[in-house]
């Protein structure tokens, strides 16, 4: 483990990587999404804000998606840097396209605005969050071609392997979609993330470290990282709306003991990006306590020293 930490942080790889703290910039790029604009689905997927989970992101001001510059990434870089500057100095940045699906465009826009972000001295590497089901071999050849340049890495949304949670969160791909998507990348030799919920509706804790041991499995090509995100209910999605009481967790330390359990499955090697979730506490509905995201962090570290236990120890040899 780097840093002496019971689990292998993204933080300290990209540490040993840039030789300093490494901070993300969140850019909404005003991408789309298949399962919104009616090529797959409409209203998104059942969890996803209105912001298609990019609330936190920097929003470009831009009057038509056609029209984005690079002055326009390199405004909202420098509005993500001048919001951070005062909490970390000697940074490096990487420039993280979030909201929505980052690969879901014409292949000259896609091109136009990656490059836009990697021209802006202040960038160090891009960060590519979409749908395990939007990776043309045009958009794979493109991914390619920056990734033998640059710092590069994909994450991929799969959220849970189980058909009947992909169906009634309305996801719109499958487990066979991810499974190509890996294999693709992989192939490639460029890092990806996954991205697995931890609290879906109708999933048992069982179900969930299926969805982790599946992730890991020798049978698929291993991640780069692995995104545990805390499932959290948010006013702006159609969730909300279908299920207003649905709770999660019903307590940290429920959540905690999940989290465990589930680090204790990944291979030691796989960098952990995220072990919660937050999101602006003006949205949040459930669990009310998932906005104090240090305080999650730090009774997960607790639990894991009092259990003696650390990220892998439970592989099976």
């Amino acid at each position: 483990m780097q840093g002496g930490e019971r689990y292998n942080s993204i933080n300290d790889y990209l540490k040993s990587v840039f030789g300093k703290k490494t901070v993300k910039l969140s850019i909404d790029a005003g991408f789309t999404c298949p399962n919104r604009d009616g090529s797959k689905g409409f209203g998104g997927c059942a969890f996803c804000s209105g912001e298609g989970s990019g609330d936190l992101a920097s929003h470009l001001d831009i009057s038509s998606k056609n029209s984005l510059s690079a002055a326009n990434i390199s405004d909202s870089i420098t509005e993500q840097i001048n919001r951070l500057s005062s909490k970390w100095h000697d940074t490096a940045y990487l420039a993280y396209f979030q909201s929505f699906t980052n690969t879901y465009a014409s292949i000259e826009r896609l091109r136009r605005i990656y490059y836009a972000a990697l021209s802006d001295e202040r960038i160090s590497g891009i960060a590519i969050a979409t749908r395990p089901d939007c990776l043309s071999d045009e958009v794979l050849e493109l991914l390619d071609e920056i990734n033998k340049e640059h710092f590069l890495w994909v994450e991929l949304g799969l959220q849970s392997i189980h058909a009947e949670t992909q169906q009634s969160m309305n996801l719109c791909y499958k487990t066979s979609d991810y499974d190509r998507a890996a294999a693709e990348l992989a192939r490639r030799d460029i890092r990806f993330v996954t991205h697995i919920i931890l609290g879906l509706p109708g999933e048992t804790e069982e179900m969930i470290l299926d969805s982790v041991r599946y992730v890991c499995s020798s049978n698929l090509p291993c991640p780069f990282g692995i995104k545990l995100h805390l499932m959290n209910i948010v006013k702006t999605a159609p969730l909300y709306s279908a299920m207003p009481d649905y709770k999660p967790f019903e307590s940290i330390d429920e959540y905690v003991d999940l989290a465990v359990r589930c680090l204790e499955i990944i291979p030691a090697d796989i960098t952990i990006h995220r072990l919660t979730g937050d999101v602006p506490r003006k949205i949040l509905v459930s669990p009310e306590w998932s906005y104090r995201k240090r305080t999650i962090l730090n009774k997960i570290n607790k639990e894991l020293a009092l259990r003696d236990t650390r990220q892998g120890a439970k592989i099976q040899k």
